[in-house]
């Protein structure tokens, strides 16, 4: 049987919520991003996804991108990337699995941004008959710091995210 392989394509979106800005004008920014992959016999899945912001004065600028392969020697193998754009949040989500008789390796990448947080989580998974499960997770997190207000300033106190104007 000839071998199999599915590559899922990145899928890049970049959602402007303000006026394109260029990096340095950012009062603030961060990037997350997160993969894993998944291996047992002939077959293998991948996940990756990354997304970014960068705050101003006048709003916020993301963009996200994600992407999936899997690969199955004598089996079956689907990989599939989706993102949505709400005015709230970016979302993506790609999935990855393959299977080859009882072996199968899977993989499951969730990138968001909403507001002033990003975040990123892949969990991957293989599997041969007859043995324990192999499992791993990657989580990535970031929280933009947000500008401190009068009340904090005139009385000394800073939250740990807060940045002066």
């Amino acid at each position: 049987m000839p071998k199999m392989i599915t590559m899922g394509v990145i899928a890049l979106l970049a959602s402007v919520f303000s006026t394109p800005v260029l990096a340095q004008d950012c009062s603030a920014a961060g990037t997350v991003g997160s993969a894993g992959s998944g291996a047992a016999g002939g077959t293998s899945a991948s996940t990756v996804g990354t997304a970014g912001a960068c705050q101003t004065d006048s709003g916020t600028t993301a963009s996200i991108g994600s992407g999936s392969s899997a690969a199955a020697a004598d089996g079956k193998s689907k990989s599939q990337t989706k993102v949505n754009e709400n005015p709230k949040q970016l979302r993506a989500q790609s999935r990855a699995q393959a299977m080859d008789k009882g072996t199968f390796s899977k993989s499951q990448t969730k990138t968001r941004v909403k507001g002033d947080e990003l975040q990123s989580r892949t969990r991957s998974m293989s599997h041969v008959p007859g043995e324990k499960p192999v499992k791993s997770t990657t989580d990535s997190n970031v929280v933009l710091p947000q500008p401190c207000d009068a009340t904090s300033l005139a009385y000394g106190r800073r939250p740990v995210t807060c940045r002066a104007p």
